[in-house]
C-alpha cells in the first residue's frame, strides 16, 4: 500500500500554502488510553502541529490536538501533549541532517488509521516566502480562469 492511504480523518491544508513540501514520511503515532478512540471520532486538530527531533533522536509530534474522549471518565489522556513518532533509524537520520539546513522544518500532513492503525504523513518543508504564496494564487487563479473559460464556451 501507498504512502498517504487509508481513512483519512484529518489533512493539513494549509501545509502546502506555506511550505514547499520535498519529501513525505509515513510514521507510526505512539498513544496512550482514549486517544485511539477519539481520533477513529475524527477529533483531531492537526492544524498548529510541527514535528521535532530531540536529544535522544526521536521525533515528537508538538501541538497536535486530541479532543478528550467523552465516555473516557478518569482514564482521559491530555489533549496537547507531545507525541512520540515511529520511524525507521535511517529515516531519522536522514532526517536529522536535512533538517539541521536552514528553513526546513518537519509538517505533520494528514492523519489516517492504515490497517488498523493510526499513521501520520509527514513532509519534509521548505518555508516559502511572501512573494512564493502570492505567485502560487495567482497560479491557482488563473487556472480557475481558464477552466471556467473552457466550460464557458463548451455550452
Amino acid at each position: 500500500m501507498p504512502k498517504g492511504n487509508g481513512k483519512t480523518i484529518a489533512q493539513n491544508k494549509k501545509a502546502s500554502h506555506d511550505y514547499f513540501i520535498e519529501e513525505t514520511y509515513e510514521a507510526g503515532i505512539v498513544l496512550q488510553g482514549t486517544e485511539i478512540k477519539s481520533i477513529r471520532n475524527g477529533r483531531v486538530n492537526i492544524k498548529d502541529a510541527h514535528a521535532r527531533i530531540d536529544r535522544r533522536g526521536e521525533v515528537q509530534l508538538i501541538n497536535l490536538h486530541i479532543a478528550e474522549y467523552e465516555q473516557g471518565n478518569r482514564y482521559n489522556h491530555d489533549p496537547t501533549r507531545s507525541r512520540k513518532l515511529l520511524l525507521h533509524r535511517k529515516e531519522i537520520d536522514k532526517l536529522i541532517g536535512l533538517t539541521q539546513q536552514q528553513g526546513y522544518a518537519l509538517v505533520p500532513l494528514k492523519i489516517y488509521i492504515k490497517n488498523g492503525y493510526a499513521k501520520v504523513l509527514i513532509g519534509l518543508g521548505k518555508g516559502k516566502k511572501k512573494y512564493d504564496k502570492r505567485e502560487d494564487l495567482k497560479r491557482k487563479q488563473m487556472k480557475r480562469d481558464v477552466d471556467r473559460a473552457i466550460k464557458d464556451h463548451m455550452r
